[in-house]
């Protein structure tokens, strides 16, 4: 069943960032939200995570739905290594085995059991998306994920999300439509900001 983000009004400080946005997000494949800064694609996001509310509008669909999310910063615990970050948030639906061997695919075999606090910015990114990529959801949002990857190895992680794709729904937010493209998405593209 489709996610339905529906009539979404959202104000800061008097000024609105969500007026009447009306969104439907599909069970399977990538929704990629694109607009300029300030437009409201990240607190679309979070309203839909349920991080903010709405001021009014609704969202439908969500029951039975698990999510995940790569925020746009990393979120990991300083102290502790890639596997255990991932860990934390996995618990028991996740085997060691199966992380180490996603955080191999996305290049940080060497890299794993260092504290994050000694991973590059790069290196950060990818142990965000290995941990959405491995939470037991059936839909994810992925804001800005794959900023700080030089080239090569994000057209090697996009590969690994576009095969997510195949078996939940994502929504996707970037300002580079070449991401979109490649990654295949369904493009909705939202209006000025304020």
């Amino acid at each position: 069943m489709p996610i339905s983000l529906l009539h979404l009004n959202k104000t800061y400080d008097g000024k609105p960032v969500l007026t009447d946005f009306n969104l439907i997000l599909k069970d399977r494949g990538i929704t990629c939200l694109m607009g300029p800064s300030g437009c409201g694609k990240t607190t679309a996001a979070h309203i839909l995570l349920g991080i903010v509310p709405p001021d009014s509008g609704e969202i439908t669909g969500l029951d039975g739905h698990i999510l995940s999310a790569v925020f746009q910063e990393s979120r990991l615990l300083d102290w502790l290594d890639a596997i255990e970050n991932i860990r934390l948030v996995t618990q028991k639906a996740v085997s060691v085995t199966e992380i180490s061997d996603m955080l191999d695919r996305l290049g940080l075999s060497d890299s794993m059991r260092k504290s994050a606090v000694k991973l590059s910015g790069g290196m950060r990114r990818r142990v965000a998306i290995a941990r959405a990529l491995l939470y037991p959801s059936d839909f994810m949002v992925m804001d800005e994920p794959f900023k700080g990857l030089d080239d090569e190895r994000k057209l090697q992680v996009m590969d690994i999300v576009a095969g997510y794709a195949a078996h939940r729904g994502i929504l996707f937010i970037t300002h580079d439509p070449i991401e979109a493209q490649y990654l295949g998405a369904e493009v909705v593209r939202m209006g000025e900001g304020i």
